[in-house]
């Protein structure tokens, strides 16, 4: 009986054996994968930005700056004009690279333009069609200035006339004695005006 048992134990030490080397092959194939995987994804990549390098974000600043210098702002621009009526009337400065035309969500001009030249000297010229007519509007040309980012302009909350006033109150010291009785609080109240939104 004794030898039995002690058969029994080489016998499952012998299949955890199998078993461990059969998980070892396993883990090594799985290695094998995931090494050719990121070869693959390594040359996709390479492939990928040799195509479309990213620019670093000093370059691009840069390359803003020098495109702005040859751009004007075109303010005043009539709701019905098309980029091909302003770059018409831009002419005359010189090459025009490209005329925008902002518009808001809904897809309406908001009114403005922004003038791209091929030629620095081109801004000059456009500086001088300040004041022209354009679908019978005067227009305002000023050059284009570059925007610095995380340098936004600070604009205070204006008051809401139907909402009453809801400035902050002055800081005023706790009281030294308790002018409402032993234990009472007094309440401060909001303006007795109805808004249906708080």
């Amino acid at each position: 009986m004794e030898n039995d048992d002690v058969e029994m134990l080489g016998s499952d030490s012998n299949e955890a054996g199998l078993e461990l080397d059969g998980m070892k092959k396993r883990l090594k194939e799985m290695e094998d994968e995931a090494s050719a995987l990121r070869e693959m994804q390594a040359k996709v990549e390479k492939e990928m930005g040799s195509v479309q390098a990213p620019a670093p974000a000093a370059s691009s600043q840069n390359n803003k700056e020098e495109v702005d210098s040859r751009s004007v702002f075109v303010g005043n621009v009539d709701y019905s004009c098309t980029p091909e009526e302003v770059q018409q009337h831009f002419q005359s400065c010189g090459t025009v690279n490209r005329v925008t035309i902002r518009t808001d969500k809904f897809g309406q001009p908001k009114g403005y333009a922004y003038v791209e030249f091929l030629e620095v000297q081109a801004v000059q010229e456009a500086l001088l069609l300040n004041e022209s007519e354009l679908h019978g509007r005067q227009l305002k040309v000023t050059a284009k200035r570059t925007n610095i980012p995380g340098m936004k302009q600070y604009r205070p909350r204006r008051p809401n006339a139907y909402q009453g006033f809801r400035g902050r109150a002055p800081y005023a010291p706790p009281f030294a004695y308790a002018p409402f009785g032993y234990g009472k609080v007094p309440r401060f109240r909001m303006g007795m005006r109805y808004s249906p939104y708080y």
